[in-house]
């Protein structure tokens, strides 16, 4: 599950057991919130500290997304409940625009982006059988987008 906040972008999947090493069977009951920013992260512990203040934020080198925590799935449940009840605005990115400041242009600028490629699928004119066609333009907005990432993680 991905989930864009006003806090920032998490991937949501199910942990694996024991160490979480591939080829461990999928843990159903622990979720692993992973994101490409540290800052995203430790702005989702700050405002559900009461939830996720013992949960360690581990930094994996190489991997799609560098930084995780590990959740039990109830608690988790709980932080989507609180994110949905914290919408109170009508333009999600405004909202991250006036939340963020200055320090998460990149982030909004990166949902501009988003915003704009799946309005592309929405308007797409192909059969839903076929999946749509990256065009050279959308290749570059996620190159830059990546580029942008890889200069921030150093």
């Amino acid at each position: 599950m991905w989930l864009f906040t006003k806090h920032g972008f998490y991937s949501a999947v199910c942990a694996r057991q024991g160490d979480g090493s591939h080829g461990q069977p999928v843990d159903p009951d622990r979720i692993m919130v992973r994101a490409r920013l540290r800052s995203h992260l430790e702005a989702l512990k700050e405002r559900f500290s009461n939830l996720l203040a013992n949960c360690e934020i581990m930094e994996f080198t190489g991997t799609d997304y560098a930084f995780r925590i590990f959740v039990p799935k109830s608690i988790w449940s709980q932080v989507v409940v609180g994110l949905t009840e914290e919408v109170d605005y009508d333009n999600f990115k405004s909202k991250v625009a006036h939340h963020q400041g200055s320090e998460g242009a990149d982030y909004e600028h990166s949902l501009h982006e988003v915003w704009s490629v799946m309005n592309r699928l929405q308007n797409c004119k192909q059969r839903v059988e076929e999946p749509p066609v990256l065009r050279q333009d959308d290749e570059e907005i996620l190159d830059r987008i990546w580029d942008d990432i890889r200069k921030e993680d150093k």
